[in-house]
């Protein structure tokens, strides 16, 4: 009976002592928070870069208004939204992720107590379909404003960025702006 136990003794010392599978079980346990702390780090990159395209596709896009480019050009609502999708693009299908309003307004204070929301893709068709594009004359007060709706890469996964049923969140860009005297210039 005491050789049994000898050997049982010896036969756990050295299961203690054989470290071969400790790697495996190691990274097996620290895998899921590492590809969680990946996934949302390149998740909230990826967030600021589409948020970052979003306000320069509506800075881009209104220069053509306040200069006079869009009104010389006889720019109606499908081709102002053209001259924007291709800077978002990138983040889907620009006739279902995105809406771009343009509206007029006689002052500044008349802006400021204008409360509407801003319209995106996945509201209703009929206020898609009512967004304004009137991109005014010369010294006219403007406000482009854009709504991306942004998938999200990893909803599950990590940092859950989304706003919006689905995973996916709303983007906003506005820019609000005096037309340039555009006519003036070309008569010179």
């Amino acid at each position: 009976m005491r050789e049994w136990a000898k050997r049982m003794r010896r036969r756990l010392s050295d299961a203690g002592a054989d470290r071969s599978g400790s790697t495996a079980v190691e990274f097996s346990l620290l895998v899921a928070p590492f590809m969680m702390l990946m996934m949302s780090t390149f998740e909230v990159g990826w967030f600021y870069f589409a948020n970052a395209q979003t306000d320069a596709a509506t800075i881009e896009a209104s220069r053509l208004i306040r200069t006079g480019q869009a009104q010389e050009g006889g720019f109606d609502k499908e081709e102002f939204f053209a001259e924007v999708c291709p800077y978002l693009d990138v983040f889907g299908d620009c006739d279902e992720t995105l809406t771009v309003e343009v509206d007029t307004f006689a002052s500044f204070a008349e802006l400021a107590a204008d409360t509407s929301p801003v319209i995106c893709a996945n509201d209703e068709t009929d206020e898609i379909e009512a967004l304004a594009y009137d991109p005014g004359e010369d010294n006219s007060i403007v406000r482009v404003r854009i709504c991306l709706l942004y998938k999200t890469l990893n909803p599950t996964i990590g940092v859950n960025v989304s706003n919006v049923a689905g995973g996916k969140r709303r983007l906003y860009g506005s820019y609000i702006f005096r037309n340039e005297p555009y006519s003036k210039n070309n008569n010179n």
